[in-house]
């Protein structure tokens, strides 16, 4: 029998660490990614250099407090003062991350996805790390960008790869997209399809399963599920969801 890698994954729309109170509270933050202790952490809506978050660098800020030596930030929207987008922290060195524009003309907000390489037991993973749009349409466009990128497109068959964020995907349009179109597994759907998705906006009663992770390769989903402290009630207006895994 192979080794295996045990890897926890979370992925999270911290809404700039504002919570539904509306108050700038990172530390409310970094309390729920200290008590999970993922190996790996995506996250939607960083702020970097933005008065309403302090002007702090908030992947930096978050890596720091939360115990993980490696970061990437991934710029999508630029501000009058500041900016914004995904980042993703990690036990792992980070040896390679490029932000993929998935900007579409219908909307006003610019999207992006971040894409890291990281390395694992001596072995690549492939991470991708996406905020989609509002409508449908521009969904199915933003996943178009992405799988014609040289990046999503470029992987070698075989290799551990994980597609997680923010979909914005209420009726679960794209889950046979990857499923059926591009092979990959969902690991926070029930094992009868796309309509038993894990619920997390927004946050004080959750009704929509709008943050999800698709994983292909030599991956093995053991369990998947949504956070249950109560400060993630009010820390941001999603929910984090958490999915352990393990690597041959």
């Amino acid at each position: 029998m192979g080794l295996t890698v045990p890897l926890k994954i979370l992925t999270y729309n911290i809404h700039r660490a504002i919570g539904v109170d509306r108050r700038f509270r990172p530390e409310r933050i970094v309390r729920i990614l200290r008590h999970y202790d993922a190996d790996l952490v995506l996250l939607q809506e960083v702020d970097e250099g933005v008065p309403r978050s302090r002007e702090l660098n908030l992947a930096e800020e978050l890596a720091r407090t939360a115990g993980y030596p490696h970061f990437a930030l991934g710029h999508n929207v630029s501000l009058r003062k500041g900016r914004y987008g995904n980042a993703t922290l990690s036990r792992f060195p980070i040896v390679r991350e490029r932000n993929i524009d998935l900007s579409v003309a219908q909307s006003w907000i610019r999207r992006g996805c971040q894409h890291t390489s990281l390395q694992v037991d001596g072995h690549t993973m492939e991470v991708f790390n996406l905020h989609l749009g509002l409508s449908a349409r521009e969904r199915q466009h933003q996943i178009e960008l992405l799988s014609r990128s040289h990046e999503f497109d470029g992987v070698a068959a075989g290799t551990p790869m994980l597609v997680g964020g923010d979909f914005n995907d209420w009726r679960s349009l794209l889950w046979p997209t990857f499923t059926n179109g591009f092979g990959f597994r969902c690991a926070t759907d029930s094992r009868t399809g796309r309509r038993g998705a894990i619920a997390t906006y927004p946050s004080f009663s959750p009704q929509g399963g709008l943050d999800r992770i698709y994983f292909r390769g030599p991956l093995r989903l053991v369990g998947a599920r949504r956070c249950r402290l109560q400060v993630s009630r009010v820390a941001s207006d999603h929910l984090p969801v958490i999915a352990d895994f393990e690597m041959a």
